[in-house]
């Protein structure tokens, strides 16, 4: 072997050792195969020693550190659900009780009055009179037929009313003409007096005239007008009361 190829082998032996001593051996690469014209380069510094066989410790790498192991998360407990307090109870009702019955009350005393009372004074008993009835009849006039008014009426001579009185168990009844006003005036029977004249009525009956003949219910000229008291007189030195009725008209014949 040339001198040439001892240098080339030391200088492979040489990087090597030193690979080997800097990397484990699992990561050692080879050299690519040097260039052709490499082996033409003479080397020109001689190796300052020679390859001595003397051992080399390989450092190995550390293991890599395994990744830090945590406990599992605890496992979540799902959410109690709220508890809400009971509703308040109503408080009971105390009982009731009547109230106590009230002590009677004495009714108030007063002393005995010094003078006895005075008596009432009395009023003397009412007398019974005899009933009278005034009234007057009139004729309407056709102006006015059908209406319940006398403007423009004219009286009527010897037109015929009747008193008729049930305050007894028979009907008691009179009669009167008018005279040329109209006017007429009657005495009830004795058996009538002031005491049941509210239950005596006057009422038309007839007319003289034929155009004239008609009665109307004015005033209750059909139906019985009601006794109206207006004043006591004496007749014959009997006490009387003259009522009053009216006025009473008849409805014309108008052509």
């Amino acid at each position: 072997m040339g001198f040439a190829d001892a240098a080339k082998a030391a200088l492979l032996l040489h990087l090597s050792l030193f690979l080997l001593s800097s990397f484990p051996v699992s990561a050692l690469t080879l050299p690519q195969a040097l260039p052709p014209h490499y082996h033409d380069i003479s080397p020109a510094i001689p190796p300052a020693h020679p390859p001595s066989h003397h051992h080399h410790h390989h450092h190995h790498p550390h293991p890599p550190t395994p990744p830090p192991v945590y406990p599992p998360p605890p496992p979540k407990t799902p959410p109690k659900p709220p508890t809400y307090a009971p509703p308040p109870k109503a408080p009971p009702k105390p009982p009731t009780y009547p109230p106590p019955p009230k002590a009677p009350t004495k009714p108030p005393t007063y002393p005995p009055p010094s003078h006895p009372p005075a008596k009432p004074p009395t009023y003397p008993k009412p007398s019974r009179s005899f009933v009278a009835v005034q009234g007057v009849v009139y004729c309407k006039s056709c102006k006015y037929k059908g209406s319940d008014t006398l403007l423009g009426a004219e009286a009527i001579l010897n037109a015929t009313v009747k008193l008729t009185c049930k305050n007894t168990k028979y009907k008691q009844e009179a009669t009167a003409r008018t005279d040329k006003n109209g006017y007429f005036f009657l005495q009830a029977p004795k058996t009538i007096t002031s005491f049941g004249a509210h239950k005596c009525t006057v009422s038309l009956l007839s007319s003289p005239l034929g155009s004239c003949s008609k009665p109307t219910d004015l005033h209750g000229g059909i139906k019985g007008g009601a006794l109206r008291p207006e004043k006591p007189f004496t007749a014959n030195k009997l006490p009387f009361i003259l009522y009053s009725v009216g006025p009473f008209a008849f409805e014309p014949k108008c052509y």
